[in-house]
């Protein structure tokens, strides 16, 4: 159907975007978590069992540098908002497709589509841009 309808490409495109963009930050958030979460519950193990200061001090460093990683990247902001930007695309293309909601008694319902998915793509870019200007004026 999206093949006849540029609005459709283009919304079907919007939707797979974010689902990839918001899966890796996921991902990427889950993953510095866990290392975190090891490294810390390790420094008092390799500490009672009197390991090498340097290893209990490497694990700490560890621990500030992925940390760090995370508040560059924004990976749980960016996980949530683009989580959230493709499922409120996705309830436009099923409103759209059942001719429900807005799209019901429309009679431009193509542009309404087109308008609605570029206000929907817009405050998300501009949430993003917030949240890195908020993340730089803390550093």
């Amino acid at each position: 159907m999206s093949e006849n309808n540029p609005t459709l490409t283009r919304l079907d495109e919007q939707i797979d975007w974010y689902d990839k963009k918001s899966m890796a930050n996921q991902k990427y958030f889950k993953r510095c978590k866990i290392i975190e979460m090891i490294s810390a519950a390790s420094i008092p193990f390799t500490a009672g069992f009197s390991a090498p200061a340097l290893l209990t001090a490497s694990l700490g460093l560890l621990i500030v540098i992925i940390e760090g990683l995370q508040q560059l990247n924004q990976f749980h902001n960016n996980w949530i908002t683009y989580r959230s930007t493709c499922e409120a695309l996705r309830h436009e293309k099923y409103l759209y497709l059942g001719n429900a909601g807005p799209y019901c008694k429309a009679e431009g319902r193509v542009s309404l589509l087109a308008e609605r998915v570029e206000s929907l793509v817009s405050q998300e870019h501009a949430k993003w841009i917030f949240g890195r200007t908020e993340t730089s004026k803390c550093n």
